[in-house]
């Protein structure tokens, strides 16, 4: 699975919620902006990719995304529910309905006592919250072409979800 898997995993996403009505919004820490370039680099984005807020600053997972600072406090950044918190914050803030987020340690090296690899994505919308913790190997560009990836394909499993 390349940057060509990640095209695919976008257009199928864009064509999902472009035949639904439905619309995404995205909010990303280790990724900075990654997924949100995948999707609108496909044509007709427009009609369904609200927005995006890339949340890299813990501080600003709060402010802009209704993270909570307690839950910030006890486990930091890089968790299940801050992720599934941030998706929900995007989702809401920015009217979509669909949000999606990405959380996690790029490297080079460990962060929050937590190894480079480790991230959290999820998913909020009609169908409820979804997540996966992933343990991703390779070097910091990699970490983060994966994050972008799986996202995408939770993104996807939602939607088709959904639409059944």
């Amino acid at each position: 699975m390349g940057p060509d898997n990640t095209m695919q995993l976008a257009q199928e996403a864009i064509g999902l919620l472009t035949a639904a009505g439905q619309t995404v919004a995205v909010a990303e820490s280790l990724t900075g902006g990654l997924v949100a370039a995948a999707l609108t680099s496909v044509p007709g984005a427009s009609v369904v990719v609200r927005g995006g807020v890339i949340a890299y600053a813990t501080e600003v997972k709060t402010a802009l995304l209704g993270v909570p600072a307690d839950l910030l406090a006890r486990y930091g950044a890089v968790h299940p529910d801050v992720a599934a918190a941030m998706a929900s914050g995007v989702r809401q803030r920015l009217g979509a309905t669909y949000g999606a987020a990405t959380t996690g340690v790029a490297g080079p090296g460990p962060a929050e006592g937590k190894p480079q690899g480790t991230v959290f994505v999820a998913i909020d919308g009609p169908g409820g919250t979804a997540g996966i913790a992933l343990e991703l190997a390779g070097d910091r560009w990699q970490v983060r072409e994966g994050s972008v990836r799986s996202v995408l394909s939770l993104l996807v499993s939602a939607l088709r979800e959904d639409d059944s």
